[in-house]
């Protein structure tokens, strides 16, 4: 019967879940206590027990946040958006049922540059991978100065601050570790995945010590695992954020009584002087991110997890959208421009920064994971919707919803003008099942000999090798 009740146990009580969608959802789950008051800028901590039955049928709040681009894409305002709170750290479960069938386990974590987004948004509803045998769950994590800003050195009550949100998402995978085997779920056969800040997440939990054990498999969608700052610039942008909400260091009792849209205020400002700059990411230099994650990486840290990796063709055009030729566009280095045909500045602009921020990151961790026998595939996102008349192209964030095979999702249209092909959905939610499932998502393995290439399309194919004249122009460089 659809919207039937279904309840299960967790380690901190029983909740209470709905038949929805062919499958049963589990929302809102608290996987770490609130962290509000004093415990705000501190790690996680355990969630509280409960007596009786949880009532898990609604989504919890997001992180406190400021519209992000998606957001602004699809129309939604600061009004529109779901419910706000510090207390956010909570997970929500797609399952076919709650029983002992140990199903593979699939773990989102949501992108929006360490700023924006949550686990909620209709884009990520886990209820096809459901339908296919999969345990799906999403996260939501602390987000922006919340989550990503280091104020060790500038407060003595605040420590391991620049990876908060990092440590709240291991925090959610230790919840999977001890609970999702009555979801389901077997807890020895887990992959996360995100895209853009949730596959630079999934680059940085790869090299992180603390989220060893804790997952077998990894798909970094659009981020890899050059993003993260080191101490000294991290609290740097630390200090212009006391300079805008106006706390002076070491006042530790101001900061605390900081309400959270005097923070967003600050994040906002914050996001002002830094520009082009992403001001929140992990910080490099503490137990959870001891080295730069793509260093660690080629050191062979997680040199047994099986890697699908890749990036949009086109990623920048989301980014650039609204800029126009003869705009002030910054240069491109001659040096790299050279490899590139492409005849406007505009396109060589968002050609060239494709690679920059996504493509060359994803090569890079592919190749840190061959090299010491890593199990690694390599994907393309090539489609582009014809009745967009290449406005966006192959850009940033529109194969999630392929991922997903959500593409009736609302908003996504705003990115497909509603001519989005089955067919590619179909064949890359089957390939993330089969690598969830398997740890072979179909094609052959990444090696730096052919560097075979899945390119999701019309039709789909595979390439080895693909723009190798422009994959080279970065070595030395990136």
């Amino acid at each position: 019967m659809a919207n039937q009740m279904t309840t299960t146990k967790t380690t901190h009580g029983d909740v209470k879940g709905v038949e929805k969608l062919g499958c049963l959802q589990f929302r809102g789950i608290p996987f770490a206590a609130p962290p509000v008051g004093k415990l705000r800028w501190q790690p996680p901590q355990p969630a509280d027990k409960w007596d009786g039955v949880r009532d898990a049928t609604d989504y919890g709040a997001i992180c406190p946040q400021n519209v992000g681009t998606m957001e602004a894409m699809g129309g939604v305002g600061r009004a529109a958006m779901p419910p706000m709170s510090e207390d956010c750290l909570t997970l929500n479960v797609w399952t076919p049922a709650a029983d002992d069938a140990l199903r593979p386990v699939m773990v989102w974590i949501h992108g929006g540059a360490f700023s924006t987004g949550s686990g909620r948004t209709p884009w990520y509803s886990g209820h096809n991978f459901a339908r296919d045998g999969i345990v799906c769950v999403t996260v939501n994590y602390r987000l922006n100065a919340f989550g990503f800003l280091r104020f060790d050195d500038l407060f003595d009550e605040l420590n391991g601050t620049g990876t908060l949100g990092i440590r709240d998402q291991i925090a959610a995978l230790e919840w999977v570790r001890d609970n999702i085997a009555n979801f389901g779920g077997d807890p020895s056969n887990v992959t996360i995945f995100g895209e853009s800040a949730g596959g630079m997440s999934v680059g940085t939990l790869l090299a992180s010590p603390s989220a060893r054990g804790l997952f077998s498999k990894a798909i970094p969608q659009s981020g890899a695992a050059h993003n993260a700052s080191d101490p000294k610039s991290a609290t740097e942008i630390a200090e212009k954020f006391l300079d805008v909400v106006g706390v002076a260091k070491g006042d530790t009792e101001a900061m605390l009584a900081l309400t959270a849209e005097q923070i967003l205020e600050g994040a906002a400002g914050l996001a002002m002087i830094e520009g082009a700059r992403m001001p929140f990411q992990p910080v490099v230099g503490d137990d959870v991110v001891p080295v730069a994650p793509i260093e660690a990486l080629r050191k062979g840290v997680s040199s047994d997890i099986a890697t699908l990796v890749g990036t949009c063709r086109e990623e920048w055009k989301l980014f650039s959208l609204g800029m126009r030729e003869g705009q002030r566009i910054p240069r491109t280095d001659p040096k790299l421009q050279a490899a590139y045909t492409e005849s406007s500045e505009l396109d060589l602009f968002n050609a060239v920064q494709t690679d920059r921020i996504f493509r060359i990151p994803a090569i890079r961790l592919a190749e840190a994971q061959v090299a010491n026998g890593g199990p690694t595939w390599m994907y393309r996102f090539d489609w582009a919707s014809p009745a967009m008349d290449g406005k966006l192209g192959a850009c940033h964030a529109l194969e999630i919803p392929f991922v997903f095979d959500n593409i009736e999702a609302p908003g996504v249209g705003v990115f497909t003008g509603g001519a989005a092909p089955q067919s590619i959905a179909t064949e890359m939610h089957d390939a993330w099942v089969s690598f969830a499932r398997d740890g072979d998502p179909g094609w052959a393995p990444y090696d730096t000999g052919k560097r075979t290439t899945k390119i999701f399309d019309v039709p789909t194919s595979v390439a080895d090798d693909p723009d190798a004249e422009t994959r080279v122009v970065w070595d030395g460089v990136l």
